[in-house]
């Protein structure tokens, strides 16, 4: 199908960008990489009327250190993550995590703040973001403003970004002694996230968890975390006992959808599972950089 019609802007700052915005408000829509908002134009699941393309601004892609952060441009790539060196040593959970998108296609052209941004249901960053407690960075006409990642995932397709803004960076931390790792169950198609969960611990010398942080993607409305789970993980050993008993509070207040990939029951099991994966992962890599 051919999305219905629109008018075509190209920006070539963000200042101009946001301008379109403003002017157009609820009637534009950002172009980044195009593999979320193209589908859905073909669909007729978006009918923007003006389109605003931001892919040759300079200054938005690229990944960088910068005080102990990752600062990764809104228009990086999903394979410019996968095959960073830095990012591989020091984070390797977001390497692995892109590694995981899609087909070679999507992980060249797709991009890392288009994805975020979009807040797909059942996307891999979002969860991501969650365990590694990124910082989001959007520029809107008032300025800038740094969005903490609990409070940037709202509801289906929708988040903490005003009409009139943009994001364009994210700020992830770099290393320290902790682990961390992404584990999904993908459509055998699409490649999206029928379940998927990123857990991100660290441990104190005596092999006790210190911090928990756990993000649930693919089973509810938007990414989420799993408080439970990380409450019963920190201030233990993180043995296989521990990991099984939290884990099962893996799905617990997540709103789970039914849809053709599974039950509410399915999905909640599916979430348990992934969880005790991924924390098991994260924990083997914790205990190992101490």
């Amino acid at each position: 199908m051919y999305p219905a019609s629109f008018e075509y802007h190209r920006a070539a700052t963000v200042e101009e960008a946001v301008g379109l915005l403003t002017r157009y408000k609820d009637d534009a829509k950002i172009l980044a990489g195009g593999h979320s908002l193209i589908p859905m134009m073909k669909l007729r699941l978006a009918q923007p009327k003006h389109l605003i393309d931001i892919g040759k601004i300079g200054g938005l892609s690229g990944i960088k250190e910068e005080g102990g952060q990752f600062v990764i441009g809104a228009l990086t790539t999903h394979f410019a993550v996968e095959s960073s060196a830095a990012v591989r040593q020091k984070c390797v959970m977001l390497s692995e995590a892109a590694a995981l998108i899609g087909d070679p296609q999507v992980r060249n052209y797709g991009t890392v703040g288009g994805s975020v941004a979009h807040s797909d249901p059942a996307a891999d960053w979002p969860a991501v973001m969650l365990a590694l407690g990124a910082e989001i960075k959007v520029v809107g006409p008032r300025g800038a403003r740094t969005v903490k990642v609990d409070d940037f995932f709202k509801d289906l397709f929708t988040t903490a970004l005003g009409p009139d803004e943009i994001l364009t960076e994210i700020r992830i931390p770099a290393g320290g002694h902790s682990g961390a790792a992404y584990m999904k169950h993908p459509h055998p198609a699409s490649r999206f996230a029928v379940c998927g969960v990123a857990a991100a611990v660290a441990v104190d010398g005596a092999g006790k968890c210190t911090s928990a942080r756990v993000g649930v993607t693919g089973v509810g409305s938007h990414a989420t975390r799993a408080k439970g789970v990380e409450a019963a993980l920190v201030g233990k050993a993180l043995d296989a006992a521990t990991i099984a008993a939290a884990s099962q509070k893996a799905a617990d207040g997540i709103e789970i959808n039914a849809d053709l990939q599974g039950s509410v029951e399915y999905k909640a099991h599916l979430t348990r599972v992934y969880a005790r994966r991924a924390i098991e992962k994260a924990a083997e890599r914790a205990k190992g950089a101490k």
